[in-house]
């Protein structure tokens, strides 16, 4: 397995990185802690992205993730709570794990299972449940809440022991209720735990999965450095280029305003008259009363001075900014960013209205 596919260097994680925040669209975490873990991983062993079809149909991938609120001040995990998830899933089920695949995409999502599947000798496998970040783990579990009779199991570890905040858990159930826990534990350990998911088979998820997210996001992190070679102004060109998106605002942020509330960030923020709104992940952005991109397109910011993409953990009042979106059809997105029982949610929390856009 180790001679399939391509394998995941230092060069390749910095451009894993790079597009993968961008296509977290102001969510899917820090990538300066994804780099903390990736980098781990690259330098332990030939780590390799393989995509679906060099697997079995009947093989079974197992989704790996991290569930918090991205901005919470004591968030602690290690290297080792994120290679225990997949150990304590081993150690509850009977089946054999073929391949590790990421939630969504972001700065730590885009590498999330890379040390796992380094620790365990698996391939990273290029099918994410999602192509961009998202707020509800729900939304990356791959329209597995549609099947009736389908029990998930969810491992998650997370913590700092020394507070006692330390927390392992093991759920079994539907993905409503196993996600909740989760989230629960999340809070419990301080804002954030990693954890090990929802097996399912490659025949199930290549219906159900982002196929190539990856690879897409690598790709849209070339882009992007490539322009930052030169400015940062031909950096956010590139991406958008890449992205068939566009600028939608540049200037310093506004009116900024973030909650952690429920084990998420809430807020809203303003660049040259261009409003937005977030749930974690940027919802909506809108200007002169014009919707101008709704969730699940996607929105990001950048840093005008330095050119760092900028989540929205990471705003700041005041900071130089560009904004930037691209149409949800120019993404590699999962089936449930389509679905309408999931993105209610996130209209109850932000006040906003998404569903009516999914046709536009």
């Amino acid at each position: 397995m180790k001679t399939k596919g391509i394998r995941l260097t230092k060069d390749v994680l910095d451009a894993a990185l790079a597009g993968g925040t961008i296509l977290g669209g102001g969510g899917g975490g820090d990538p300066k802690k994804g780099r903390k873990y990736a980098e781990i991983a690259v330098d332990y062993t030939d780590l390799r992205l393989i995509t679906i079809n060099e697997l079995d149909e009947n093989d079974v991938l197992l989704t790996a993730s991290l569930v918090g609120a991205p901005n919470a001040p004591a968030q602690f995990m290690t290297p080792k709570d994120i290679a225990k998830t997949v150990e304590i899933l081993q150690k509850n089920c009977d089946f054999n794990i073929g391949g590790i695949i990421t939630n969504e995409q972001g700065g730590e999502a885009t590498v999330n299972g890379w040390l796992q599947a380094a620790v365990t000798g698996l391939p990273v496998v290029d099918a994410p449940c999602n192509g961009r970040a998202h707020p509800t783990g729900v939304m990356g579990s791959m329209n597995l809440h549609r099947l009736a009779d389908y029990t998930t199991v969810q491992a998650c570890v997370g913590g700092n022991p020394d507070t006692g905040n330390h927390i392992e858990c093991f759920f079994e159930g539907t993905i409503d209720h196993t996600s909740k826990m989760v989230r629960l534990a999340s809070i419990e350990a301080g804002g954030l735990v990693a954890v090990a998911r929802n097996p399912v088979k490659v025949s199930y998820a290549r219906e159900n999965c982002a196929l190539g997210g990856v690879s897409y996001a690598i790709d849209t992190g070339k882009a992007f450095l490539k322009g930052l070679e030169s400015s940062v102004e031909d950096a956010v060109n590139s991406v958008c280029t890449f992205l068939n998106g566009r600028v939608l605002a540049r200037g310093p942020v506004q009116n900024f305003s973030i909650e952690t509330t429920g084990g998420f960030d809430v807020g809203y923020a303003t660049v040259d008259g261009c409003e937005m709104t977030f749930w974690n992940e940027y919802a909506t952005a809108e200007k002169d009363g014009e919707r101008l991109a709704t969730f699940p397109d996607l929105i990001m910011t950048i840093n005008a001075k330095t050119g760092e993409p900028v989540t929205t953990a990471m705003m700041e009042e005041g900071l130089d900014v560009y904004v930037i979106a691209t149409d949800k059809k120019n993404l590699k997105l999962s089936p449930t960013m389509y679905a309408p029982e999931l993105l209610k949610a996130t209209e109850d929390v932000i006040k906003k209205d998404l569903i009516s856009h999914l046709d536009k």
